[in-house]
C-alpha cells in the first residue's frame, strides 16, 4: 500500500464543499477532508481553515478500495483538541458534601416504601 493509514502526507485542495475538502495526493490518489476532520474546533466554513489549490499536510486515517483516501487536518494538531483537561472540570471544596442529603435518606426511604 503506498499510502498506509497514520501516514503523514502532501496534497493539493482541488475542492471545497460544504462538507469538506478534496486533496489530491498524487495522479492516482485523492482523499476527502470531512469537515469533522479540519479541526478539533467548531467549523461553520471550510473555506476559513484551507484555501483552494492549498498544499496540506494531513494524515490518512482510511483508505477504500477505489484508492480514495480519508483524511485529517486535526490529527496533525492535537493541541486542538476540544475536550479539556481533567483538572479544568474539578469541583469546589466543600464542607457540607453529602451530609444534608444523608441526613434525609432515611426519612425518604421511609416514605417511598409506604406510598
Amino acid at each position: 500500500m503506498l499510502y498506509p493509514i497514520g501516514s503523514v502526507v502532501e496534497g493539493i485542495v482541488t475542492g471545497i464543499k460544504p462538507y469538506g475538502a478534496f486533496v489530491s495526493i498524487d495522479d492516482t490518489h485523492t482523499g476527502l477532508i470531512h469537515i469533522s476532520e479540519i479541526s478539533g474546533g467548531y467549523v461553520d466554513d471550510v473555506s476559513k481553515f484551507v484555501h483552494l489549490h492549498e498544499r496540506v499536510r494531513v494524515k490518512v486515517l482510511d483508505i477504500d478500495e477505489d484508492q480514495h483516501l480519508r483524511l485529517s487536518l486535526k490529527a496533525l494538531h492535537r493541541k486542538n483538541k476540544r475536550v479539556k483537561s481533567a483538572r479544568a472540570y474539578r469541583l469546589p471544596k466543600s464542607e457540607k458534601g453529602f451530609s444534608t442529603l444523608a441526613a434525609h435518606l432515611d426519612a425518604w426511604i421511609e416514605a417511598a416504601l409506604q406510598d
